[in-house]
């Protein structure tokens, strides 16, 4: 070692001694594997992460949790030197990174982008949170993992494919061989964040920086994926920092966890004590607008909760507990499903012949009442979104019928059709998306009342449309700005306001609430139930977060592989489920409790597909009642366990 090393290595223990002592906090006797220290992120004058602090030890998993703006996401593209590629720079503060526990700390903020290439993805890595950015569109799956494995690891050709098709199959990704020669486009939002976390695990780094990496997973490989990062972090001492929206994720994760708003930290404890006692009035109201699963066992109805928010200063009780007793059963549902069957051709035939078929859809039938919220469940390729889009004739089924107010849809005119259209509405996942964004929010929300002839005065649909905007928490001025001007959760309201405006039956929600913080979600919960209570509304509630789906649904059907397995009232379902299916996804979801850490029923064995030869017809199970109107599968007890 070097006199210049041993200089930097005493100044650097010194600094630690007086860090310890100044702080009086406890830490451990090894020093931290990552350290951040007054760390200031700022886009020319406006500071988006301030005097942050915080240290990262070998094995530990530290969650850094906040709403959107908070600056989580910004903290950890600066632990992998990435800030600069959005004109963003540390203002001061350094980010300190030990290879070994006996080894001089790197600064990591000082560090050149050659010198930090040959840490970034090798030694830390990260899996980001919007998976299709992140991954080339004009490389393949296998093209893209195999790079990584050649560029930091001794692999050949042949050896850094079959540790792909190794990586691919241990994220529980099914038909691996074929997803290797697949393109992004070409695979779900939770197949490409499934391939994002086998990349970011390929090189077994000593630091994985997790961004928001299972908000598009479902229950069940959400389970799977924690449990994959679980046992990388006891073989490798790996540590782990987590940014998540997710309390249930954290609470069976974290170690410690770091509060941040507004690009402060707000408060930092071990995991226990944080959900324990709160101490700060905004972690306090963080933690209350968590659904909890389990929360509204024994009730009939859904409940909307008083909504419980910080104003900046103090927690603010808003509203009062009310029961959603909106169903409004009648002789004709708003919409009937008979025997949908929704399959997709895959050419895979030499001479361009179609050898299999995706079976999105088998045989699944249902009705939705006005005023009540019928869930659908499942896993990524179960078919719910199909269904929904089916439904909104977005796309085309392959049998089956689709009964809309007593009326058959493949027996309606044009004409009936476009009424169809205008009583039936879609809210997306992605907000940002379904919006223009070179036409004003005003102008979105106005389209459809154009679109149907609902209005032809332009001073009426100006005043509609601050009508519809007040309806959902914003203001009519709010309609002049452009969709970057609002954030993820505001856009949310505006698909909201535009849902509204052509004076719906029936909603269709597909993932409407995944991507929000959960402050947010918990405002969307409340305006939904309260527009259900004074429209009448109907929702299709597509979801995989069991929790929101237990607080808003009437009754749930659960999807596996294009087919009902259960469906039935949501107290029956979530109180007394039957099929083997619906107690693995019950079983995996986490709860907002460190003390309530179980073992999940994880599914194990092959990874079913949807996609079959053709001639190959999967088994469609026929639902026998148990009880009245809670129906079951015959197949209950043959799932793969």
């Amino acid at each position: 070692m070097t006199n210049a090393e041993l200089t930097y290595r005493h100044l650097e223990d010194n600094f630690w001694i007086n860090y310890i002592k100044s702080t009086g906090k406890h830490v451990s006797s090894t020093p931290p594997l990552l350290s951040v220290q007054s760390l200031d992120i700022a886009f020319g004058s406006h500071r988006v992460v301030k005097d942050l602090s915080f240290d990262l030890h070998a094995g530990q998993t530290l969650a850094i949790v906040g709403e959107s703006g908070s600056g989580k996401s910004m903290t950890s593209l600066a632990t992998m030197g990435l800030v600069h590629y959005l004109n963003a720079t540390i203002a001061k503060g350094r980010i300190l990174y030990r290879r070994t526990s006996d080894s001089a700390p790197l600064e990591l903020t000082a560090l050149s982008d050659k010198e930090m290439r040959r840490i970034r993805g090798k030694e830390i890595s990260m899996i980001f949170q919007e998976p299709m950015t992140s991954l080339n569109p004009v490389y393949t799956v296998g093209d893209q993992i195999t790079e990584v494995l050649r560029l930091h690891g001794d692999y050949s050709r042949a050896t850094a494919r079959e540790e792909a098709l190794r990586l691919l199959r241990l994220v529980r990704l099914a038909d691996a061989e074929s997803l290797l020669k697949r393109y992004p486009h070409q695979l779900s939002g939770g197949m490409r964040q499934r391939v994002m976390i086998a990349m970011a695990l390929a090189c077994k780094p000593k630091v994985l920086v997790a961004d928001e990496p299972t908000t598009a997973l479902d229950v069940t490989i959400q389970a799977q994926i924690l449990a994959i990062i679980k046992d990388l972090q006891k073989e490798l001492g790996m540590a782990v920092i987590f940014i998540t929206h997710d309390m249930g994720v954290v609470a069976e994760v974290a170690d410690h966890v770091v509060v941040m708003r507004n690009g402060e930290k707000v408060e930092e404890a071990d995991v226990a004590t944080l959900f324990a006692a709160p101490q700060k009035p905004y972690t306090q109201a963080l933690l209350a607008a968590v659904p909890t699963l389990g929360s509204m066992q024994g009730e009939a109805l859904p409940r909307a909760e008083p909504l419980i928010i910080f104003d900046g200063e103090k927690v603010v009780t808003q509203g009062e507990a009310t029961l959603q007793d909106t169903v409004q059963v009648q002789q004709t549902p708003v919409v009937s499903v008979r025997n949908l069957v929704t399959r997709f051709d895959i050419h895979k035939g030499f001479f361009g012949g179609v050898s299999h078929r995706v079976h999105a859809v088998e045989n699944v039938s249902f009705d939705i009442q006005p005023g009540e919220t019928l869930a659908l469940v499942g896993e990524s390729g179960s078919g719910k979104s199909t269904i929904g889009r089916t439904i909104q004739q977005l796309q085309k089924s392959t049998s089956g019928d689709i009964v809309f107010s007593g009326k058959p849809v493949a027996e309606m005119s044009r004409a009936e059709k476009m009424t169809l259209r205008q009583q039936v509405q879609y809210i997306f996942q992605d907000p940002f998306a379904s919006l223009d964004p070179r036409k004003t929010v005003g102008f979105s929300i106005a389209e459809p009342i154009r679109t149907h002839r609902l209005m032809g005065d332009e001073r009426r649909i100006k005043q509609r449309v601050g009508e519809l905007l007040e309806r959902v928490g914003l203001s009519p001025e709010h309609g002049e700005r452009y969709p970057h001007e609002f954030s993820g959760g505001q856009r949310q309201r505006i698909c909201i306001a535009r849902a509204l405006a052509s004076k719906p039956k029936l909603i269709i929600a597909d993932e409407a609430l995944s991507a929000l913080d959960v402050s947010i979600q918990a405002q969307i919960i409340h305006l939904m139930m309260q527009l259900q209570r004074e429209e009448g509304l109907a929702y299709l509630f597509i979801s995989h977060d069991m929790a929101v789906v237990e607080k808003m649904s009437h009754r749930v059907a659960v999807l596996h592989l294009g087919q009902i397995v259960e469906m039935g009232p949501r107290q029956r379902v979530f109180d007394a489920p039957q099929h083997a299916y619906t107690k693995k996804l019950l079983s995996a979801v986490p709860v907002a409790d460190p003390h309530h850490r179980r073992e999940h029923l994880l599914l194990e064995g092959d990874i079913p597909s949807p996609i079959r030869r053709v001639g190959d017809e999967p088994t469609v199970y026929p639902l026998d009642e148990i009880t009245a109107g809670h129906f079951v599968s015959r197949n209950g007890a043959s799932l793969r366990s």
